[in-house]
C-alpha cells in the first residue's frame, strides 16, 4: 500500500480542489490519502463526492498551534489532526477563532505590502482563496500576479518569511491545548515536521516529551523537509515514547514543488492510527 497522510486543497492554502486532489493521488499510485487543510474540515464534504473508486480518505486537519517557551518567543507548531469528530463543540469553537486570526493576519500583511508601494489588494487575495482558508500563499499569488516575483517560493524567501518587515503573526492554539482537542473530539493528534529547520525555529525533545505527557499520539516523521538524520532521530523518539510515526508529501499542488506521494506511511502505522480514531471514520467503499 500506498499512503500519503499530509495534503493540502484549494480550501486552504494548495491549488487542487479536493476532486482535482484526489484525483492526482489515485493517478500517483496512492491508495491511501488524508486531506489535511489548515484550520478546516470544509474539504471533507467534496472529498467524500469525489473519492475515486479505490482510493481510500482519511479525513484530517493541520491545526495552527504554537509552543511556549519558558525563556524565548512562542515558536509556531503545527498538529495532524486525523479521524475526529467535525461537530465537537470546543474544537468547532477554536477552527472558527484560527480562520478569524488567518484572515486578520493576511489582510495586515496586505495593508503593510501596499503601504510599502507594492501593487497588492486585499479584495484580490480574498478571491484567490476562494471562500476558503487564507494563507500567505494567496498573498504570494497575487504578487506573482502583479510581476512583483516570479514564483510563489521567491515571495516567501524575500517579503512572506517571518523575518520580513511584512510579516504578521497570529494567535494560535497552544500545542497542549490543541491536543487536548483532538483527543477530546476522538481523533489522532500527531506533530507534523517536528524538525523543519527551513521553516523557521524548532522545538526541541523536551518541548515533544511534553505534547506526549499532554496527550500526543504520534510524529510525522518522513517528510520532505526532513534529513535522514533527522528522520532517524524522531524515529527513536517515537519508539521511546510509543508513537504512532507517519509519512507525507505535504503536497500543495504547484504552490509546492513536492509531488503527492513524495513521502509515505508505513501501512502498519496506518493500522494503528486508524484503530486509535474513534471520532470519524475514512470514505472508503
Amino acid at each position: 500500500m500506498r499512503i500519503d497522510l499530509h495534503t493540502h486543497s484549494s480550501v486552504s492554502d494548495g491549488t487542487d480542489t479536493p476532486a482535482q486532489l484526489l484525483a492526482t493521488a489515485a493517478a500517483a499510485g496512492l491508495d491511501v490519502v488524508a486531506l489535511t487543510d489548515h484550520d478546516t474540515t470544509a474539504g471533507w464534504g467534496p472529498a467524500e463526492l469525489a473519492r475515486p473508486a479505490g482510493l481510500t480518505v482519511v479525513p484530517g486537519m493541520e491545526l495552527s498551534c504554537r509552543w511556549f517557551p519558558d525563556d524565548q518567543p512562542p515558536i509556531s507548531v503545527h498538529l495532524l489532526g486525523y479521524l475526529f469528530d467535525p461537530l465537537h463543540p470546543a474544537f468547532v469553537a477554536e477552527r472558527a477563532r484560527l480562520r478569524e486570526e488567518r484572515l486578520s493576519r493576511g489582510e495586515r500583511i496586505v495593508t503593510a505590502l501596499a503601504a510599502a508601494g507594492y501593487p497588492v489588494e486585499w479584495e484580490e487575495v480574498l478571491q484567490r482563496s476562494g471562500g476558503g482558508v487564507v494563507g500567505r500563499p494567496h498573498i504570494a499569488g497575487a504578487l506573482v500576479e502583479a510581476g512583483v516575483v516570479e514564483s510563489v517560493d521567491e515571495a516567501f524567501a524575500t517579503l512572506l518569511n517571518h523575518r520580513s518587515p511584512y510579516y504578521a503573526t497570529k494567535a494560535d492554539t497552544d500545542v497542549r491545548d490543541g491536543i487536548a482537542l483532538v483527543r477530546a473530539a476522538g481523533g489522532v493528534p500527531v506533530f507534523a515536521h517536528g524538525m523543519a529547520r527551513s521553516r523557521g525555529r524548532i522545538v526541541g525533545d523536551g518541548a515533544i516529551n511534553a505534547m506526549v505527557d499532554a496527550g500526543l499520539l504520534g510524529l510525522e516523521v518522513d517528510h520532505p523537509d526532513h534529513t535522514a538524520e533527522e528522520r532517524d532521530h524522531l524515529r527513536g523518539l517515537a519508539a521511546d515514547h510509543g508513537l504512532l510515526t507517519t509519512g507525507s508529501s505535504d503536497y500543495h499542488g504547484t504552490n509546492k514543488r513536492t509531488p503527492i506521494g513524495a513521502c509515505t506511511t508505513d501501512p502498519a502505522q496506518y493500522e494503528a492510527l486508524l484503530a486509535a480514531g474513534t471520532g470519524s471514520a475514512v470514505f472508503t467503499g
